[in-house]
């Protein structure tokens, strides 16, 4: 993970959050944060304050973590513990007993079936997502963030500086494309990526 302290990261998605005029709160939602890290929401809010987060051993990070990634999906999904326990137990291979107790937080998986986890519940980073001190945890997901929205922003940015170069009809619709969600600005520069390479290999023939 790149090297950058969570301190400096926080510092600059607000001077991008100040730059896109986004509201902070939203941005830096705590709620989705806790989620996306499987992090307490009330450690998230300290470590965004600037706070120190309470000690932890690495134990009680892995089962805290485990659990809150299976009581996020027991609560989306509607169904039981023992559906989930059923899953996990088919999947990595171990009794519907023991994955349901780690499921609930209440023992530690083994190396193992931690590997396994990952995989169950699709989380970035591999066992440290389970086992990093938390100011990490969030720091991963903060970089995450910030390249995503950082390469949405530049990109926007020389979409908005070519149409100014056109007063027509495209140039006037680029301009009005400034609020467009993210998502579709990702799919406005693709295609205008797409359209470009063609004329390239029009150009070359």
């Amino acid at each position: 993970m790149e090297s950058t302290p969570l301190p400096e990261t926080l510092r600059r998605l607000d001077a991008l959050i100040r730059q896109e005029g986004l509201d902070r709160s939203e941005f830096l939602s705590p709620r989705r944060l806790a989620v996306r890290t499987a992090l307490p929401e009330s450690v998230v809010r300290t470590l965004l304050r600037g706070g120190q987060p309470p000690v932890e051993t690495v134990n009680e990070r892995v089962r805290s973590r485990v659990k809150a990634l299976a009581d996020e999906r027991l609560a989306r999904t509607g169904r039981r513990m023992s559906d989930l326990a059923g899953d996990v137990s088919r999947q990595l291979g171990v009794s519907a007993f023991w994955a349901r107790q780690v499921c609930a937080g209440d023992k530690v998986p083994s190396v193992e079936l931690l590997h396994g986890l990952v995989d169950f519940f699709g989380v970035e980073g591999g066992e440290a997502f389970f086992t990093a001190p938390s100011s990490e945890a969030l720091h991963r997901e903060l970089l995450s963030m910030f390249a995503t929205r950082s390469a949405a922003a530049g990109g926007r940015a020389a979409v908005v500086a070519a149409s100014s170069c056109h007063d027509d009809v495209r140039g006037l619709a680029l301009r009005q494309a400034r609020d467009l969600p993210e998502e579709r600005w990702n799919v406005l520069n693709a295609t205008l990526k797409a359209l470009l390479e063609l004329d390239d290999q029009e150009e070359d023939r």
